[in-house]
This record gives C-alpha cells, sequence and structure tokens, in this order.
C-alpha cells in the first residue's frame, strides 16, 4: 500500500465517520500520510485528527479516536496507534509488503505492454497531455529536456522539445563541459542538482566511495542483482511475503513513495527529485542487504525467500529510475 492510497483511505475514514454523525466537518481535499517521526510508530503517520480538531470542536485525539476504527478496518491495515497530541500510526500487515513486491515484478515482466500491466510507478495521469519545453541551445538544457521526455512519458503525457522563445525550461548551465565525465556521470551531474542549482563538474562523479551518490545507486542495483545470483547458488529463489527485519521498513516505504517521486518529477519538469529518489531507495537496500542471505549453517527459509523479493524489487525500481534518466544500470560493478 503506498502514501497515496494510505491518503485515500484516510480520506475514507473521515467521509464514514461523517456520513455516520461522528463528525461534522468538510471533508479535505487531501490527507497528508508520511513515515512517522520521532515517538512514532508503525508504518505511517498521518495529523489529519490534528487538522480537523479545530473545525470539528472537539480535542485531536477525540477525532483520531473517532476515525482509528474507521482506518483500521482497512484491508490490508493490521493496526492503527494514537500518540502524541493525536497522530494516527498505521502499521501495515505482510500482505501489503507483498502486494507492493508483486506490482513491482508484474510491471517488470510485461514493461507497460498493451494488456499487461504498466511499469511499476508508471501512470496515465498525463495522459492525451502534450508538453511543449522551449529550451536554450545549452547542454544542461538539452540533457534536463532528454531526461523528461521519458519521465512524463511514463505518466502518459508526450513532449515536444523547441529551441524558441520565450523559453520555459533554463536549468542553470554547468560552469564547464560534463563530457569528460563520460555520457553516464556527466548526466547525472547536470540531472541531480535541482534546476536553480549550479551542476558541479568534478572528477568526484567518477570515484567509486559513498561520497558519490551515482556510485551508490549503481552499486546498490547491483548488489541487487549479486544477491539474485548468489541466492540461485545456494539453491533458491524469490517469493514475496512479509519482511519485518530491521531496515525493511526503510526499503519498503522508498519503494512504495516511488510512483509518487515519480508523478512529482513529471509534474514539476524536475529529474532531479527522481535523482534523489534514487538515492533514498539505494540508500536503505545497502543497509538491508546483509539480512537477504542465509549465513553460516542456516538453511534458506520463506523469511530469506521473501527478504530476496524486496531487494529484487528494489533492484528493479533502481534500474528503472536511472533508465528514466538515461543513465545506464549495470549488473556488475
Amino acid at each position: 500500500m503506498t502514501p497515496a492510497e494510505l491518503s485515500r483511505t484516510v480520506l475514507r475514514a473521515v467521509r464514514r465517520a461523517v456520513e455516520e454523525g461522528e463528525l461534522s466537518v468538510a471533508v479535505p481535499a487531501r490527507a497528508v500520510v508520511t513515515p512517522p517521526g520521532p515517538g512514532g510508530r508503525g508504518d505511517y503517520a498521518t495529523n489529519i485528527a490534528l487538522q480537523l480538531a479545530g473545525p470539528a470542536g472537539r480535542p485531536p485525539r477525540q477525532v483520531a479516536e473517532i476515525l482509528r476504527p474507521h482506518i483500521s478496518r482497512t484491508e490490508g491495515v493490521s493496526d492503527v496507534e494514537i500518540t502524541g497530541p493525536g497522530f494516527l500510526n498505521i502499521h501495515l500487515d505482510g500482505a501489503a509488503t507483498t502486494a507492493l513486491v508483486r506490482s513491482i515484478q508484474q510491471g517488470a515482466q510485461h514493461g507497460g505492454q498493451p494488456g499487461f500491466q504498466q511499469a511499476y510507478g508508471h501512470s496515465d495521469s498525463l495522459l492525451g497531455e502534450v508538453v511543449t519545453l522551449r529550451i536554450p541551445y545549452d547542454i544542461r538544457a538539452e540533457v534536463v529536456a532528454d531526461a523528461l521526455v521519458r519521465i512524463i512519458g511514463s505518466q502518459g503525457g508526450r513532449v515536444e522539445v523547441e529551441h524558441a522563445e520565450p523559453v520555459n525550461l533554463r536549468p542553470v548551465p554547468a560552469p564547464e563541459d560534463p563530457a569528460p565525465l563520460g555520457p553516464d556521470a556527466a548526466r547525472w551531474a547536470l540531472l541531480y542538482p535541482a534546476a536553480h542549482d549550479r551542476p558541479r563538474i568534478s572528477a568526484d562523479h567518477l570515484v567509486q566511495r559513498a561520497s558519490n551518490s551515482l556510485f551508490r545507486v549503481r552499486y546498490a542495483h547491483a548488489r541487487a542483482r549479486a544477491l539474485h545470483r548468489n541466492a540461485a547458488a545456494l539453491g533458491f529463489t524469490s517469493t514475496p511475503g512479509d519482511v519485518r527485519d530491521a531496515g525493511a521498513r526503510d526499503v519498503v516505504t522508498t519503494l512504495a513513495e516511488y510512483p509518487q517521486a515519480l508523478a512529482h518529477a513529471a509534474a514539476h519538469r524536475a529529474p532531479d527529485r527522481l535523482a534523489r529518489h534514487l538515492v533514498a531507495v539505494a540508500d536503505a537496500l545497502l543497509a538491508f542487504q546483509n539480512t537477504v542471505l542465509p549465513r553460516g549453517e542456516e538453511k534458506p527459509s520463506a523469511a530469506h525467500r521473501a527478504r530476496l523479493a524486496l531487494a529484487e524489487a528494489a533492484g528493479t525500481v533502481l534500474a528503472g529510475g536511472l533508465s528514466l534518466l538515461g543513465i545506464d544500470a549495470p549488473d556488475h560493478l
């Protein structure tokens, strides 16, 4: 279950409470759902009760108590806790993680072919929309526009790129020619910073260490592929399932938020939003990877198969995101 789906779940809970006479408020247009902050619990949290307390004329915790059972009855939700002044903390059951991993797998298998499920994170939200990008004759503008052709296309839209006035896409130019970095590092150097930030063109983009964000993303993808190969050598394959290990929640959260990050990158003409989210996925996977395979005399179990499926799903998302940026995702690094 993604944050967007949970947001709709929370709004449905508010609507039911209003219809049943438990609350007298206008149903808001959106509900913010995020990973819980300090002191929070579960997989996600929402401040909707605090938002509605004033209009409802009730204390936030009382509003939270009214909404809690409506959210708890939702398929995929195992429990809802109330913390602090009235935050609703949502625990997802194992079926939600299983469904997320299967969705990523199915999208990867069919790649958005007609009649099949779209690649994970792709949607029809911009279907029929034609976006005209008017850019200057500048290498960074060219690279950003090229990435946006694919990113907006992933949401069903179509991009037409023109060198014409008035310009509507003008990222801060690179201070020097990025070509000596090679195609992949050069593209990352131009796409990773926000459009209003000056890109840094230096050999740091080529070093293979954790300080290099591109290296972390590509290394995490390579590790996912290596885990797949190592598991095959041990005689087992992945099976989506419930994963409750330390670090797994961060992987699940970043994967669940990928469609929203991709949609925002398309809507705001901002490839950097996609690039930064890929770094978050990579960092979560790298922190989780050491729990995937059996250790010592351990035999492969259902838990190992579920962890492997989650790691493979993260690798699939990293490869797909890099492809949209026009960057290669090698299996070995």
